[in-house]
């Protein structure tokens, strides 16, 4: 099967639809998906369900799909640095539903194993759990949290063979491999392609199994908060 295409428009091409529901990868700015971000925003995909750890910046990740108002609602972690993001939430003008960041990760890894819901004691007593089932095991209370089953995934790694096997860079894994796996199609942009039996088998973060189209670009790679001390 032919995983690797030209670019993002066209490894999107057949896969966008208004009203779709996508996990993406990233944390802040680093590892996200920014080439098929870009392709969403130039295809004009509206009333979208993006469930990602947060929604970027203004003007770079999701933020640039939240200002052409192409997002209906964000299931995330925290707003972040994006004060559009914000604006749209306190205005009513964006769904939001806040989810603990390991609860957002389960979800999409249980997603991923075919598991639709599973218990957990974050959350409890809180807002989270409100009409939530609750159930009692060892003499602690849980609360029932559904799987995530996306339309598409979008993630970004660092390389990828030509199957699709990907490693991630450092602190870029965060939420890109379970956001790989819980989508019914998984789109994946990284910088570098290399051929079929170079990774060594240890090395792979996620099996090709979960990857159905692959693109390679040159990515911008911005500091959402740069620190600095005085030089000597």
């Amino acid at each position: 099967m032919k995983k690797i295409y030209p670019n993002a428009a066209a490894a999107l091409d057949g896969l966008l639809h208004d009203g779709m529901f996508i996990a993406a990868g990233g944390f802040g700015l680093c590892g996200i998906p920014e080439l098929l971000l870009g392709a969403i925003k130039e295809a004009g995909t509206k009333d979208l369900t993006f469930a990602s750890n947060n929604a970027g910046v203004d003007d770079f990740g999701i933020g640039i799909l939240l200002q052409t108002r192409q997002v209906k609602k964000m299931i995330s972690s925290y707003v972040g640095e994006n004060a559009e993001f914000m604006r749209q939430y306190l205005s009513g003008e964006l769904e939001l539903e806040f989810n603990p960041q390991g609860t957002l990760a389960e979800r999409m890894r249980a997603g991923g194993c075919g598991i639709p819901g599973f218990y957990t004691r974050t959350g409890v007593g809180t807002v989270i759990a409100e009409g939530k089932d609750h159930r009692d095991f060892n003499g602690e209370t849980y609360i029932m949290e559904e799987g995530i089953f996306a339309d598409l995934s979008i993630v970004k790694a660092w390389k990828a063979d030509e199957t699709g096997n990907l490693v991630f860079r450092k602190t870029a894994r965060n939420f890109n491999p379970p956001a790989a796996m819980c989508g019914r199609t998984c789109v994946v942009e990284v910088e570098e392609i290399v051929p079929t039996g170079t990774l060594d088998p240890d090395h792979i973060h996620l099996p090709g199994i979960y990857v159905h189209r692959l693109i390679q670009g040159e990515h911008e790679k911005r500091i959402e908060q740069r620190t600095t001390r005085p030089a000597a």
